[in-house]
């Protein structure tokens, strides 16, 4: 009986051991330390799994677009690459390339490196690398945007993405409340189409919320934040 219930208690510890661990043969590194082992690795294999449009937008110089929205492509294509060669795997913000990673490794690559933070944070922290125009102005400069937050006593910035799924929960009621609000001016800047001012500002997460009163900032948050607890903080 006593051997039974060690037995049983044996499983049910592997069980929860095994739950949410990271696959033994991906890493996941910071945009830093990223940089570093590409450098070091004259073999790696660069896969950025977003979409064309994003891929379209700007990349790691090297890197191969396989988008992980198509399972059956995506699995096709990354078959192709060496097995025995360095993987490094990114997305915007993270969260498809840990799954990406995942796949990989379960497909028998022996090396997977997973950006942490993503595209975004690689930006915001002005790491090189980048290709498809890094060196031209996209959207709004920070003396343009100077300008904004001092246009009215109260400002709230909703820096969003139309991938991002916290800012896709919160666009409804943002969209309304910068049409009806008047006692503060909402704007909602769209990351890839100011990829300038969140590299010159080091917007490193989306959704990303600053308040200014009086063109001085006051409140910033990251990540969702409900109507209600939005509406306490204006």
């Amino acid at each position: 009986m006593k051997t039974q219930i060690l037995a049983l208690f044996a499983c049910v510890s592997l069980l929860f051991s095994c739950q949410g661990q990271t696959p033994d043969h991906v890493k996941t590194v910071g945009p830093k330390d990223f940089a570093e082992k590409l450098d070091g690795n004259p073999e790696a294999q660069i896969l950025d799994v977003r979409t064309p449009e994003e891929f379209s937008g700007g990349h790691l110089n090297n890197a191969q677009n396989i988008d992980w929205y198509d399972k059956d492509d995506f699995v096709t294509s990354a078959a192709k690459l060496d097995k025995t060669k360095p993987v490094f795997v990114y997305c915007a913000a993270g969260a498809r390339s840990k799954k990406a990673a995942a796949k990989l490794s379960e497909m028998g690559f022996a090396n997977v490196y997973d950006l942490q933070g993503g595209y975004v944070k690689w930006n915001a922290q002005g790491l090189s690398q980048t290709e498809a125009g890094s060196e031209i102005a996209v959207g709004m400069r920070s003396p343009e945007y100077a300008e904004l937050i001092k246009s009215s006593d109260k400002v709230l910035v909703d820096f969003y993405a139309p991938w991002c799924e916290p800012c896709k929960k919160m666009a409804p009621y943002l969209t309304k409340m910068e049409k009806e609000r008047t006692d503060v001016k909402i704007v909602r800047l769209n990351a890839d189409e100011h990829k300038t001012l969140m590299k010159e500002m080091k917007v490193d997460s989306l959704p990303r919320l600053i308040l200014y009163v009086g063109g001085k900032q006051t409140w910033k948050h990251d990540g969702f934040i409900s109507e209600e607890d939005l509406k306490k903080q204006l």
